[in-house]
């Protein structure tokens, strides 16, 4: 079970995929693709490799993310999977390669330059938002690539929804810019806060997707504020070599 994103969009492969189908034991059961989560190193590989089947694409690269604004341009294919330390943002435009974030309530921000060729992944939890990962990695985007905003396509994965996105301390944790998204007192809509930084960044809003599902309320997906001992699903993005020419719009 998937939500795939840009399917329109030929030159790719990109999807959110669920808790299911994988080789994992619980309480991670049973895709978990986390390696710090207290899982068998061997299904957790397992279930990554089922990834790069199901997408097509023979390169996974992921981050131990920090919850930091640190963004990685991978501009080479590495000769085997790879998860590189301390970074919460992916970016490349090499094809045959995956990018990968690991999410359980947090968001994954995919990002595609259909005229460069490029894409990338954002770890976009509630500390993302408030540095403005999203704006950070478009302006990486622009500085490597020459990637024009308006040009971009953008999706926001399954993650933690208005619903539930409850923060009790909001007057310490989150901006003033922020406290006008209140969905009811105390809950805030992340998705939205997102989607208006993409906006506020150049991107068109109507080049914005956004999934709709919240990652706590469908037991589809892992869920830290659910369960605490979880799995962590992924959100996958990459050119596919085949297709990787450029197309313009």
């Amino acid at each position: 079970m998937r939500y795939s994103f840009f399917t329109h969009m030929q030159a790719l492969s990109a999807a959110t995929f669920s808790r299911h189908g994988g080789a994992s034991e619980p309480p991670y059961h049973s895709r978990n693709i986390g390696l710090h989560v207290g899982d068998d190193e061997a299904r957790v590989l397992r279930n990554r490799a089922l990834l790069k089947e199901e997408l097509g694409l023979p390169r996974l690269v992921s981050a131990k993310q920090v919850h930091g604004d640190s963004i990685l341009n991978v501009n080479w294919l590495p000769v085997a999977d790879v998860e590189y330390a301390d970074h919460d943002a992916l970016m490349t435009n090499i094809p045959d390669l995956g990018l990968m974030i690991q999410q359980a309530d947090c968001q994954a921000v995919m990002l595609y330059d259909p005229e460069h060729g490029a894409v990338a992944n954002i770890h976009s939890g509630w500390r993302g938002s408030v540095q403005n990962i999203i704006a950070k990695t478009v302006a990486a985007m622009t500085a490597a690539y020459g990637t024009r905003p308006a040009s971009l396509f953008a999706a926001i994965s399954p993650s933690l929804g208005p619903c539930c996105g409850e923060f009790v301390n909001y007057q310490q944790e989150l901006p003033p810019a922020f406290h006008g998204y209140q969905a009811q007192p105390n809950y805030f809509d992340f998705w939205a806060i997102s989607r208006d930084q993409l906006r506020d960044c150049g991107v068109m809003i109507e080049h914005i997707e956004i999934a709709g599902c919240c990652t706590v309320c469908d037991g589809n997906y892992f869920s830290y504020r659910r369960e605490k001992v979880t799995g962590r699903f992924a959100s996958v993005i990459g050119i596919k070599s085949s297709d990787a020419k450029v197309q313009k719009k």
